[in-house]
């Protein structure tokens, strides 16, 4: 009995410590699987909606050392914060909020980067910020001017296409009178004429934000462009005005033949701290899969007729901003580098 009992205390022994060795060696295993969260715009937005198959595709080019999550943020500007304070590894942005981050101006006035500032990364689409009016008062709208002064939801505050139309009015000399609402109820906003207008914004000209499929569903509503006028304004101050068909990216008639649009050009950019060569493997990734992309979603269209040309294009919007390493070893090896630009320092 005496013998049962010691084997059987022995045999327990032996399991715990088995069961001790295994849990020690686990939580080693899992440290050395390294995380990068992709920091996003909120889940209704167009950049949270195309992550799940740009994070699965980094996740197999890095391999088994790496696990990538997505992290939906309120805004794309609050995607940026989250980046450069150490709880993100890639931000969420365009050429207009790096802008805005370098040049201190809008939601990072006064702003310090914790861990430090996005750089250029990866340029992915293009989206064309335009205006819309409920069609039932579309009449009383004939230039962008029209909607000065008025209540109008320019898109969730921070948002890039949000920044756009703010630099828009400031090169018109507008009044910029934004409404935050919920996107889900902007069809009942217009309806009920608690804003006058709307921004809507299509991605390569053709991919509409879910929130935008949804409104024009439950309304009707018409797209007013920008007067000859505004447009040489816009022109004047370096903007680009870029030509959307409509029906490649709504459902029902919106009034014009042609959309006139801003165009801002879309990045996930990250600190310069992370590994160039991580840097080298998601961009050589994301182009060796481009024509993927562009067949899983029509807004990766651009880039994939011409992925490094979007790098330089997104570059050359800022070029002050320094360059990550890794973009920088991945454009010299297609040799579209410019000795001009900054590689971004790690320090």
């Amino acid at each position: 009995m005496h013998r049962v009992k010691h084997l059987t205390l022995a045999v327990s022994a032996a399991a715990l410590a088995a069961v001790f060795a295994v849990s020690a060696i686990q939580p080693a295993g899992a440290q050395e699987r390294k995380s990068i969260r992709w920091s996003t715009s909120n889940v209704d937005s167009y950049g949270y909606k195309v992550a799940a198959s740009m994070t699965k595709i980094l996740e197999e080019a890095l391999g088994k050392d790496y696990t990538v999550t997505v992290q939906p943020y309120p805004s794309t500007t609050g995607a940026m914060k989250a980046a450069m304070d150490g709880n993100g590894e890639i931000g969420y942005t365009a050429d207009v909020g790096m802008y805005e981050l370098y040049a201190g101006e809008g939601g990072f006035k006064g702003y310090t980067a914790g861990k430090g500032r996005l750089v250029h990364t990866w340029y992915a689409y293009p989206m064309e910020s335009f205006m819309a009016a409920p069609a039932a008062k579309a009449s009383e709208f004939k230039c962008w001017k029209d909607f000065s002064g008025k209540p109008v939801f320019f898109t969730t505050a921070g948002f890039m296409n949000w920044l756009n139309f703010r630099r828009i009015y400031k090169a018109l000399g507008y009044d910029f009178k934004h409404v935050e609402i919920d996107p889900k109820t902007q069809a009942d906003a217009l309806q009920s004429g608690s804003i006058s207008g709307a921004v809507a914004y299509t991605t390569a000209g053709r991919s509409l934000a879910s929130y935008w499929k949804e409104t024009e569903i439950r309304t009707d509503v018409k797209m007013i462009n920008p007067c000859p006028d505004e447009v040489a304004k816009l022109k004047a101050a370096g903007l680009v005005i870029e030509e959307v068909d409509p029906k490649n990216a709504f459902s029902k008639d919106v009034g014009v033949q042609k959309i006139y649009g801003v165009p801002i050009l879309f990045a996930y950019n990250v600190r310069a701290d992370m590994p160039e060569d991580v840097v080298y493997k998601m961009l050589s990734a994301f182009y060796k899969n481009r024509d993927a992309l562009a067949k899983a979603d029509p807004g990766f269209t651009p880039m994939a007729k011409d992925f490094v040309g979007m790098q330089v294009n997104g570059i050359a919007a800022n070029p002050e901003i320094p360059v990550h390493a890794g973009l920088a070893r991945f454009l010299k090896e297609h040799k579209a580098w410019n000795d001009k630009w900054k590689i971004a320092s790690k320090g």
